[in-house]
């Protein structure tokens, strides 16, 4: 067989693997662009939430200056955030200030009974839910695409092409699913109230 008839069928070979792996490179990077989008919809959904809750719970806690206040600068912080890890951590300070708003409704029973507050935990906890969801599917194309940048042989081409490694986006459980447990609890103990006066009804009967 003619070597050069050899060398060029190499080439094709070479060539044919060199755009495949570059375009399976591309493909993982676009998904995580656009899991990125999903949770940057999510996240500009909580934040236009946010005002409204402070307003309502202005109305009748208006003295808890510094709880309102903090929200408010928790959000701020989050919105100017730029990178991955910016976004976590501004989140994860966003979540903390929530936890300590929704646990003035504690102190303030007429707060808990107004439908708007109500309707606003139901909408954040919902948003909550949806940004956990999309956490995990951006951190599922993340590890594809970094494993694939980091494996052999597309680590050869990964870099000479400008292909970078994607962030995590990690953000503490505990204090992302605060306003949802805060709801339960909340919910539980109107429950709690309710059964108390209907055992006091019965026994006026």
């Amino acid at each position: 067989m003619n070597p050069l008839f050899i060398v060029v069928i190499i080439l094709v070979v070479l060539g044919l693997w060199l755009m495949g792996a570059y375009n399976m490179l591309v493909r993982a990077r676009n998904r995580v662009k656009e899991a990125w989008s999903d949770i940057d919809v999510q996240l500009k959904r909580r934040y236009d939430l946010i005002p409204n809750l402070v307003e309502t719970v202005k109305g009748y806690a208006e003295h808890e200056r510094s709880t309102l206040d903090a929200v408010i600068q928790a959000r701020s912080r989050a919105m100017g955030a730029q990178t991955v890890a910016e976004h976590a951590q501004a989140e994860n300070m966003l979540s903390g200030a929530l936890k300590s708003l929704f646990a003035l409704s504690e102190a303030y029973p007429q707060l808990r009974a107004v439908e708007s507050f109500a309707k606003l935990q139901d909408e954040l906890s919902d948003t909550e839910n949806k940004i956990q969801a999309a956490r995990r599917f951006y951190n599922t194309n993340v590890l594809t695409l970094n494993t694939a940048i980091e494996s052999f042989p597309t680590n050869l081409i990964a870099s000479p092409f400008g292909f970078q490694k994607a962030e995590f986006f990690q953000l503490n459980e505990e204090a992302a699913r605060e306003p949802v447990a805060v709801k339960l609890f909340v919910l539980l103990q109107r429950q709690d109230s309710l059964d108390r006066r209907q055992i006091l009804s019965r026994n006026d009967l």
